[in-house]
């Protein structure tokens, strides 16, 4: 007896509702990026062509998927891409997959630029602090056209994806990448900086083991975890931001809602930092202190 031959439309049934039962979370939509990638096509085309049968290799193909998958690995890095500020990113498990959250650090970073609230020059310095797949360097570069941008990262693997991504974006000419801990690479540049960013770790140690499995057992956890209260990092950079800050420079930080009044208070404490602002995110989450 021939096996049964499935079509898109019956595979990507069937897939979603295998999903679903998994507990796998938007089971339709995950099943058709993995089925549009194990085709090297697109979700639209899939839909153009929902009653195409399929060969047994792309069944095989895609059903290896589906297994990563219902073993809680992240979408993003089987494709291998994340999409952050209209980029297409390359992304594997030794970089944080980057959230839209995130962008809001770099509305505020252009808005900053854009209306002057930074001294207008020839050159803009900016600085970004653990870069990981270099999604806000490069967002930086892409937009600021004055913009020189530092971007560092205690991980060589994850700077070799973020080069990676600046050579398929054309932008490898714009950044600077330093491989370090926080302010290492760059305390030998005698560069003082106009904006310095950064999406450090910033989950708390003693809430790291209740995260959902695609985020504890698949993202580096030199990414996520902030230490006790996840303070650790936020607070090191408050602590020495100002050394390499220009003149009516900023600092922009992301961080968990409940940490932002905390990080006002030690920016604040500092002497450098008179009025620290916090920006909510899509969501109406605190999420970025400005200082």
């Amino acid at each position: 007896m021939a096996p049964k031959s499935w079509t898109i439309q019956e595979l990507l049934k069937v897939t979603a509702e295998y999903l679903a039962k998994k507990q796998i979370e938007s089971s339709r939509l995950c099943a058709e990026i993995l089925l549009a990638h194990q085709l090297q096509t697109n979700r639209l085309k899939l839909y153009l062509e929902f009653e195409r049968p399929l060969q047994e290799e792309e069944i095989e193909g895609y059903r290896a998927l589906i297994v990563r998958r219902v073993n809680r690995e992240p979408v993003q890095y089987i494709t291998g891409h994340q999409e952050f500020w209209s980029m297409d990113l390359r992304v594997n498990p030794s970089v944080l997959i980057p959230r839209p959250e995130t962008e809001v650090l770099v509305e505020q970073a252009i808005y900053l630029i854009q209306n002057e609230k930074i001294p207008v020059k020839e050159t803009y310095h900016l600085l970004d602090l653990g870069t990981g797949s270099g999604a806000l360097a490069l967002a930086l570069a892409k937009e600021l056209e004055k913009a020189r941008v530092w971007a560092t990262d205690i991980s060589g693997t994850a700077l070799e994806t973020a080069r990676a991504n600046a050579r398929q974006l054309g932008l490898e000419n714009r950044i600077e990448f330093r491989e370090g801990d926080l302010w290492e690479p760059v305390q030998k540049e005698q560069i003082g900086f106009d904006l310095i960013v950064s999406n450090p770790p910033y989950i708390a140690e003693e809430q790291y083991a209740g995260l959902a499995p695609e985020v504890k057992d698949h993202e580096p956890g030199i990414a996520l975890n902030g230490g006790a209260g996840g303070m650790c990092y936020l607070e090191k950079i408050a602590a020495r931001a100002s050394e390499f800050l220009n003149p009516e420079a900023w600092l922009l930080l992301e961080m968990d809602p409940a940490q932002t009044g905390p990080v006002m208070d030690l920016l604040q404490a500092g002497g450098r930092f008179e009025s620290p602002r916090c920006v909510k995110d899509y969501s109406g989450q605190l999420r970025v202190v400005m200082a």
